[in-house]
């Protein structure tokens, strides 16, 4: 009898995430269910008791987890852990919570850079002023040009992210500076200098905000923090929207106080209406960069690798395990969009 797979990866899909040599392999090898989140609640327990992985980051709550009988591991697929399944009794059982964002590491990172360096030589603006006939010429054309070359580097948050970020950089000799609280000192100072949240604001000429969203932090970069930034410094926000008091971070760069740019926005799809749309000094990304196709498809190779493994009696390796004392602090909100 073939290992049953409950899909539910919402927003994103089977056919997205996996080739389609490797879907059939999928659907080969398993009995594979495919429902919507919804769904899941109107399996009948004879079908529940056979599911042995789950594809996909459900709502969960003890009554369905008690028909899952067989359940070994949960992969989900959006990558970020939300507050949405009763956590405790997974480990508690022994069930594997994986994820698969170490896949968005790299590109997000490249990304950033591009921010990075058109915050730091205006790319985008004098594009735009020849575009109008207003371009200026030479020196002329960058008043508030700077390099990123031996910039002050201020990173807020370190995962994956963070050192994919730490290794483009490298190149660019920057000075950085790290915060994350959940990470030793010795871990971060072979890279940077663990540095306080005021120090990092306080000497930064660019910040990376890389810091997922938890119990503990929604919004801690307030409108203190931002106004403690040097005239003239840049902000990219790279994880999430909760992080930061949005509306001050608008207002500084209306201001002229500061540059910022983002890839993450408080409500997704923007609404049509946002005066930031029009706001010059704030360079604007629509969740773009991590959704590349072949981020999807390698994120389907590191779901089919662990179960593999699991399927030998082994723990997964590739997707990233959740650890028993954080998973229940993240609180980021699903993505509507692939």
């Amino acid at each position: 009898m073939k290992p049953t797979i409950l899909s539910a990866p919402h927003p994103r899909s089977l056919e997205l995430i996996f080739t389609a040599k490797r879907l059939a392999q999928l659907r080969d090898s398993y009995e594979v269910i495919e429902v919507s989140e919804d769904e899941i609640a109107n399996l009948s327990p004879q079908v529940l008791a056979q599911v042995r992985y789950i594809i996909g980051q459900p709502p969960l709550d003890h009554l369905l987890l008690e028909q899952l009988k067989q359940l070994k591991c949960i992969f989900n697929v959006e990558s970020n852990l939300m507050d949405n399944m009763p956590y405790d009794t997974l480990f508690e059982r022994g069930i594997h919570v994986v994820t698969t964002g170490a896949v968005f590491a790299q590109p997000v990172a490249e990304l950033a850079l591009g921010l990075a360096l058109d915050l730091s030589r205006q790319i985008t603006a004098a594009h735009q002023a020849f575009e109008n006939g207003t371009e200026k010429w030479g020196l002329e054309g960058n008043p508030q040009a700077k390099l990123l070359f031996n910039s002050r580097v201020g990173m807020i948050g370190f995962g994956d992210l963070g050192k994919a970020l730490a290794t483009i950089l490298a190149g660019f000799k920057p000075q950085i500076k790290i915060y994350d609280p959940w990470l030793p000192n010795s871990f971060l100072s072979g890279i940077g200098t663990p540095s306080s949240l005021e120090d990092i604001f306080d000497s930064s000429d660019m910040i990376f905000v890389l810091a997922a969203v938890t119990t503990e932090n929604q919004h801690f970069i307030n409108a203190d923090l931002i106004a403690r930034m040097p005239q003239g410094s840049s902000l990219v926000l790279l994880s999430r929207a909760e992080v930061i008091d949005f509306p001050a971070l608008i207002n500084a760069v209306e201001k002229g106080h500061i540059t910022a740019a983002s890839d993450v926005w408080p409500l997704e799809p923007m609404p049509a209406d946002q005066p930031v749309r029009q706001l010059p000094g704030f360079l604007k990304s629509a969740h773009r960069a991590g959704a590349l196709q072949q981020c999807f498809e390698d994120m389907g190779e590191m779901v089919w690798e662990d179960l593999q493994l699991l399927d030998r009696g082994l723990p997964p390796l590739v997707c990233k395990r959740a650890q028993r004392e954080t998973a229940s602090k993240m609180q980021s909100k699903p993505v509507s969009e692939n």
